[in-house]
């Protein structure tokens, strides 16, 4: 199953993550490695959140990875939350319909 982990940024976020940025991006790394986090990204234009797309059977990887992230303990994310994608079309989907 799919897990899309929402991140909300406050407005300064580009000027105050270089500090927190080698960190955070080791941690999503870890993720990767255990095959836990696929994608992850900002959105641009504006840069006001971020994207991070998790498989796994439940939305505890995801959950875990936002309460351990520098770029929450460090307050350059408003809010998150998890949330589950249903996908269906694409080689990676969880249910594909056809």
């Amino acid at each position: 199953m799919h897990w899309l982990l929402m991140y909300e940024l406050v407005d300064d976020y580009l000027e105050r993550r270089a500090a927190h940025r080698n960190a955070h991006l080791a941690l999503a790394w870890e993720a990767v490695s255990r095959g836990e986090l696929l994608l992850a990204g900002a959105v641009a234009e504006p840069v006001d959140s971020a994207l991070l797309l998790f498989q796994s059977d439940s939305p505890a990887a995801a959950e875990a990875f936002a309460r351990a992230d520098p770029y929450v303990l460090a307050g350059l994310v408003k809010s998150w939350r998890v949330r589950p994608w249903q996908t269906v079309v694409g080689d990676e989907a969880a249910n594909p319909v056809r």
